[in-house]
């Protein structure tokens, strides 16, 4: 596949298609993972974070290399937003999980 995405110098274009693609996932990975688990299913982002950025580190290939980072740093984000995400279910912005505590 690399070969194809050098050859026809497409591999810019595919690292953002798939840039768009991957924090088009997170968004609502956070949204989810704040109703089911609360703020708890932070340490879950970071250790995907973790993975990911340490395999882009292994990895020979810049377009794989790129998306482990994306996905790392996309992760990382995500601590954040699972925070912010508690803040807006406490505006009233989203449903409250009633079946989970506090």
């Amino acid at each position: 596949m690399n070969e194809f995405l050098e050859s026809y110098h497409l591999t810019g274009i595919a690292i953002g298609l798939s840039t768009f693609l991957i924090i088009g996932l997170f968004h609502p990975l956070v949204i989810k993972g704040e109703y089911f688990f609360g703020t708890r299913i932070w340490w879950l982002f970071l250790i995907a974070g973790i993975a990911c950025c340490s395999a882009a580190l292994i990895v020979d290939s810049v377009f794989w290399a790129s998306i482990l980072g994306v996905t790392g740093f996309s992760a990382f984000w995500s601590i954040g937003e699972v925070f912010e995400q508690k803040k807006r279910v406490e505006k009233g912005w989203f449903p409250r999980n009633p079946r989970r505590n506090k």
